[in-house]
């Protein structure tokens, strides 16, 4: 069964307790933890509360930069993306987000390397904690400092070469949901997806994420939604928010609106 979920980046003002008392409150089920704020929570308290107010946990995030674009060694990005995964099996979550990094000066063939590399050595891990690692490709408008992975195609490629059940694919409607091929290909690649995660946007980035609320903007959501439903997809659907619009709204009123465009969603779909 499809269950929503909440993105902590969506409500980027509020603490981790904020975060899950106000989602608990809301009837939001799930929530996905950013690891900035899982930090200044602690490990031991964030698992408290979430487990006092009976969330799920839908995925982690993010861990990644391999490529060394974060200022980080190879080594020292494959140790922390271990460390994540321990976290999220911590957290009782099933899915880490992982980012690439961005080229930062290699060749696209040997940053995909470096990626691949890492994943195939992180794979025995994920697989012993039960943690999916899902690979995240981005729009090339905002995706210079995160990611060279800018299509379905160049995450697939990395997926497909590593073949294994424990790397997968982050489907975020932000990112992926203009390109007029997507909803075609869904069945095809629905059985290689970890996540989906749902942003909507007014236009295409250009430079900075600027997302808003979901049906507000131009991305095709019922479309894709019923194609994800349709083609076997039934984990969570993630609501990641941010960027100026966002920020100017009032975050109680923002949960509302996602848990009831979520619902029309659904329900159109039924």
């Amino acid at each position: 069964m499809a269950i929503l979920s909440l993105n902590e980046t969506t409500t980027f003002r509020w603490s981790f307790e904020d975060d899950v008392t106000h989602y608990a409150a809301a009837g939001i089920e799930a929530i996905g933890v950013w690891r900035q704020k899982l930090s200044d929570c602690g490990l031991d308290r964030a698992l408290q509360l979430i487990r006092q107010h009976h969330l799920k946990v839908s995925h982690l995030f993010w861990a990644g930069g391999f490529t060394g674009s974060e200022g980080h060694s190879y080594r020292e990005s494959v140790v922390d993306t271990a460390d994540a995964l321990r976290a999220a099996a911590a957290l009782e979550s099933r899915c880490l987000v992982v980012c690439s990094g961005a080229r930062a000066g290699h060749t696209f063939n040997h940053a995909r390397r470096l990626v691949q590399e890492a994943l195939k050595e992180l794979v025995p891990l994920a697989e012993e904690l039960g943690v999916v690692m899902a690979l995240e490709p981005m729009h090339p408008g905002c995706a210079a400092q995160c990611t060279f992975l800018n299509t379905l195609d160049d995450a697939l490629g990395i997926i497909h070469a590593i073949g294994h059940p424990y790397v997968k694919l982050l489907l975020d409607t932000y990112h992926l949901g203009q390109d007029p091929c997507l909803v075609e290909r869904i069945p095809q690649v629905a059985s290689q997806i970890a996540l989906v995660q749902l942003g909507d946007t007014k236009h295409p980035p250009r430079g900075e994420q600027n997302r808003c609320r979901l049906g507000d903007g131009v991305v095709p959501l019922r479309q894709i939604v019923c194609a994800l439903r349709q083609a076997g997809y039934d984990g969570f659907f993630d609501v990641e928010l941010l960027g100026e619009d966002i920020e100017a709204l009032d975050y109680r009123a923002l949960l509302a609106h996602a848990k009831e465009a979520f619902a029309d969603l659904m329900t159109s779909i039924s």
